[in-house]
């Protein structure tokens, strides 16, 4: 463990981050040593807040005069319809939907990565958590059992073996014994005195990950259906959600404020945790803890030792007691097999306590903790920054380019509207036509004679004007047909044209007699 610690590398997009110019709201250079609680280390992460939302304002500037004079400075239809370029165009806005859906994919995976360094983050803490209580917790309990158990236990023994001096002295050392063990326990660090509850810490972290990764997620998914929609043409209609979208995605440019700020501290944490605990815990336990190296001994070694040759020497006195005492005074092994119980509950205790405050736990979980935070976490907001700039970029030029794809598919769509819809030959006229069997259905122009029973259903309109005679016009409608009714059909509804007849077909028809007109008639519906 101790050879992974020294080993241990800053990743090289923190140290990249960390070189990079801290300057404060005075435009003045700052020191980039992670120190939140400095006032001109706030300033720098300000500022550069501020440069994201500078490039947000501009941008959308950008974005409201072009559209702006896209909408005022409208060409002639015609000539927009004929540009060259209306290629370039649409492929523009279509290689911007595919650039927004590899930003994306890039976004799901830093929004994962982010989520796992916070996760490994919390876990950790939660972690040093529990060795740290198990350790006041069993320091508390050691001390608390000296100081009434063992001190009632030998307060009734005193009492017994008042006609034994011996005796009572063999008491008053164990006394001293158990103060020892009290004032080595009491030398132990005081981890509540840092005031540092590292559980609070990791539940706080935990619902602010939480609402993070759940924002960033809804975000990614609305910018998916958007970029979708654009493909599918639709775009038109959601340029609000574009508007929208693209600020959300602005909105998440500060993350950088995170990144510089994690990468800062991830170059150097061990210096800053020795400045936080500087005056509460001694920096040599702390050393200890954050190194772990064999050549570093353990400061608890000997307060641990001196508390083991107590516990060993009482239960020698207590032994003694039981085979020499006890037979004269019965009465005092209560109180005696109570301490040798008690001493031996304290060393169980002084081997757990051993165990805890080893430093190749808490320093397993300080390890994991910066491998959570500085290569998951911090990897993972590069990766949201990668988005952020891809999608930024993508947006604008979908912004750009798809109202124009548009106005250009709205023009050809007039165009196409131009054609008369009456025309026979005009695909959107046969659609009509079949969408509609309603109407009136169109006739070939086939011979008049061909179909005189289809005619006989048609419903003829009314009566057009003429300034033909009337006993003229009928004679004629009686000699083609001896209906007076098919004449009057128009030509779309007969199928065939009106009949022409010469003057010498007239008097020929009028010198016929009755009879020969008659038979005329019917060899002509014949």
């Amino acid at each position: 463990m101790s050879s992974a610690r020294v080993d241990y590398i800053a990743p090289w997009w923190t140290y990249w981050l960390h070189n990079f110019p801290h300057i404060n709201l005075r435009f003045q250079p700052t020191d980039n040593s992670f120190q939140p609680e400095e006032e001109n280390y706030q300033q720098s992460l300000i500022f550069l807040g501020c440069v994201a939302a500078a490039g947000l304002g501009l941008n959308l500037l950008c974005l409201a005069i072009y559209l702006s004079c896209l909408c005022c400075c409208r060409k002639d239809e015609e000539e927009e319809s004929k540009k060259p370029n209306s290629c370039c165009v649409t492929w523009s806005a279509v290689a911007a939907g595919l650039i927004t859906c590899v930003a994306v994919g890039v976004g799901f995976y830093g929004n994962s990565e982010t989520n796992d360094g916070v996760y490994q983050l919390t876990y950790s803490l939660y972690n040093a958590n529990h060795t740290l209580g198990g350790v006041d917790s069993l320091v508390t309990g050691t001390m608390g059992s000296m100081k009434s158990g063992l001190h009632q236990h030998l307060a009734r023994l005193d009492e017994i073996f008042a006609t034994r001096g011996d005796y009572v002295q063999t008491l008053q050392f164990m006394q001293q014994m158990a103060d020892n063990v009290i004032k080595q326990l009491l030398g132990l660090p005081d981890w509540e005195e840092a005031k540092v509850d590292l559980a609070s810490i990791a539940d706080q972290t935990a619902n602010i990950e939480y609402y993070r990764w759940l924002s960033y997620l809804l975000l990614l998914i609305v910018d998916l259906i958007i970029c979708l929609l654009a493909c599918l043409g639709l775009a038109k209609q959601s340029q609000p959600f574009f508007l929208f979208s693209l600020f959300s995605v602005h909105c998440s440019h500060t993350s950088p404020v995170l990144f510089q700020g994690t990468s800062d501290f991830c170059v150097s944490p061990d210096k800053y945790l020795l400045s936080q605990t500087k005056g509460i815990i001694g920096a040599d336990i702390v050393h200890y803890y954050l190194y772990c190296n064999q050549t570093l001994s353990n400061p608890f070694q000997q307060p641990l030792t001196i508390f083991q040759r107590s516990l060993t020497t009482m239960q020698i006195q207590i032994q003694g007691l039981l085979q020499f005492a006890v037979p004269l005074f019965p009465t005092a092994e209560r109180d005696l097999l109570g301490i040798q119980h008690l001493l031996n509950s304290s060393e169980a205790s002084l081997h757990q306590l051993t165990a805890l405050l080893d430093c190749r736990g808490l320093n397993k979980d300080y390890l994991d903790a910066m491998v959570g935070v500085c290569y998951d976490g911090v990897e993972g907001v590069l990766y949201l920054c990668l988005f952020s700039t891809l999608a930024a970029c993508a947006f604008t030029v979908m912004l750009c380019a798809i109202p124009r794809a548009w106005r250009q598919i709205a023009c050809r769509e007039r165009d196409y509207d131009d054609i008369d819809e009456e025309d026979p030959f005009n695909p959107r006229a046969r659609r009509i036509g079949s969408q509609n069997p309603n109407l009136t259905n169109m006739h070939s122009f086939c011979s008049y004679s061909s179909s005189m029973g289809s005619q006989t259903s048609l419903h003829p309109p009314a009566p057009a004007v003429s300034n033909a005679p009337m006993s003229e016009y009928m004679n004629q409608t009686a000699l083609f047909g001896g209906n007076p009714r098919y004449e009057n059909v128009p030509l779309i509804g007969r199928g065939s044209p009106p009949p022409s007849y010469s003057p010498s077909m007239r008097a020929t028809y009028l010198s016929m007699t009755e009879e020969q007109r008659r038979q005329f008639g019917n060899d002509f519906q014949a």
